[in-house]
């Protein structure tokens, strides 16, 4: 027997418009000091509110650390904005990973007190609101696990206690295309983020007023926040309301499933990926203004939030070209007519 869905306050269409004024301000502040194309800044900050992570695949200096730092200080932190275990919380933490971090390192541990009759705990940099784990494919395959619990259940747990991390929580890691002393992420970890972005680097244009702003010692001078802490949470709240139909549920799952059989796919996307998607849709709606799911969103977003989740037969093959060759397998004619977005 299905389990009846919990009832959800109809979002207004006022209330989505007043967040998509405070998000595009949020957008100009992130952007007044980093380069950024606006619509993947719009993905990143969807997979924030919808309670996501993200993965940068990006080469070096493109801004991947002032992305996040951008980010962590346009937000007027709260001082309630605490874990329910009263430990401090950072606004933004960086965690340079190399391959000899471990995973207390980026954890926390117990150390004895001065008396050696108690333990204190000693917390890591994972308390933080934002997070920025750089190049986390340099970490060994069991640092990389520290990150599993967290990213998934908002909780760490150190010699049998368990803590809870801040929420807002929100990893952006960014990882090495190339180099030596790398070790590739485990499909259950790529599974946990929930889309994986490409900053690229700038037009002409832009990378001269990079140079022209950055190459003084004031360039964030004026930068300050811009929202509040309450606000961010509002938002993440805001997600349930957003409609999605029981069809373009379907068509989720029925593109999902598609990657399970594919002749060049050897793993398929998990159950997870489906969620990730509707979440990250529902989102992306809410921050541009909307108070449902068009089919167009799902289309826009389902490269981004599925490809790092396969397994190729051939690790040369890009996912994401296969990706693209089996949505184009998944009739949407009979949705589109009633889901496409307004003019």
């Amino acid at each position: 027997m299905n389990r009846p869905l919990p009832k959800t306050k109809p979002l207004t269409s006022a209330k989505a418009k007043q967040v998509k004024t405070k998000v595009s301000q949020l957008i100009g502040n992130i952007k007044s000091v980093i380069y950024i194309d606006t619509v993947k800044l719009e993905y990143l900050l969807a997979a924030k509110i919808a309670g996501g992570h993200v993965l940068l695949a990006d080469s070096h200096g493109v801004g991947k650390t002032s992305l996040a730092r951008a980010l962590a200080g346009s937000i007027n932190w709260k001082a309630k904005q605490q874990t329910k275990t009263t430990i401090k919380v950072e606004p933004f933490n960086r965690i340079q990973c190399t391959v000899d971090l471990l995973p207390q390192d980026i954890l926390g541990y117990n150390r004895p007190d001065s008396s050696g009759n108690a333990f204190i705990f000693m917390q890591g940099p994972i308390f933080a609101h934002f997070v920025l784990c750089d190049e986390i494919n340099l970490l060994t395959p069991k640092t990389q696990g520290s990150f599993f619990q967290a990213m998934e259940e908002n909780t760490i747990t150190i010699e049998g206690k368990t803590f809870f991390l801040p929420d807002p929580f929100f990893i952006i890691a960014t990882m090495n295309l190339k180099g030596a002393h790398l070790f590739p992420l485990p499909a259950p970890q790529l599974d946990r983020f929930m889309l994986q972005l490409s900053i690229g680097f700038p037009g002409a244009a832009d990378e001269a007023e990079i140079i022209k702003q950055h190459g003084r010692l004031d360039g964030w001078k004026y930068f300050s926040p811009v929202i509040d802490s309450d606000e961010l949470l509002e938002w993440q709240s805001l997600v349930d309301n957003i409609e999605i139909h029981p069809d373009i549920v379907d068509y989720i799952v029925a593109c999902v499933k598609k990657t399970r059989v594919h002749p060049e796919i050897i793993m398929g996307a998990s159950p997870r990926t489906g969620v990730k998607v509707s979440r990250l849709a529902r989102a992306l709606a809410l921050i541009r203004g909307e108070t449902f799911v068009t089919m167009d969103y799902i289309q826009e977003i389902l490269i981004h939030a599925i490809a790092h989740r396969l397994v190729m037969k051939d690790p040369v093959q890009p996912s994401a070209k296969v990706l693209a060759d089996i949505i184009k397998t998944v009739p949407v004619d009979a949705f589109r007519k009633h889901f496409l977005k307004k003019p």
